[in-house]
């Protein structure tokens, strides 16, 4: 067993941002589409536009996804590979 456990900080941040259903919800649809905008996935998630960038504002921080704008739209994709691995392995479809 590794007793320096501070190595792991960046995993156990990366997985505390992830744990959230909203979140879980936006990174699941965001691998399966490819990239959406904010009106796309509040007319999936039933939820308000204020919710869902908060959510996408922690993803964005923690690295996990990146913004492009277009236009007067801001597309959302994953930008850490490792979370369409881990999704892969916890999301049963």
């Amino acid at each position: 067993m590794d007793n320096n456990y501070k190595r792991f900080d960046e995993v156990a941040e990366l997985l505390k941002v992830m744990a959230h259903p909203v979140r879980i919800c936006i990174l699941n649809g965001l691998i399966k589409k490819g990239e959406c905008n904010v009106t796309f996935m509040q007319g999936c998630l039933e939820v308000p536009q204020s919710t869902i960038s908060q959510h996408l504002q922690k993803l964005k921080a923690a690295g996990l996804v990146q913004s492009e704008r277009r236009g007067l739209e801001v597309i959302y994709s994953i930008k850490d590979p490792r979370v369409k691995l881990l999704m892969g392995i916890l999301i049963k479809e």
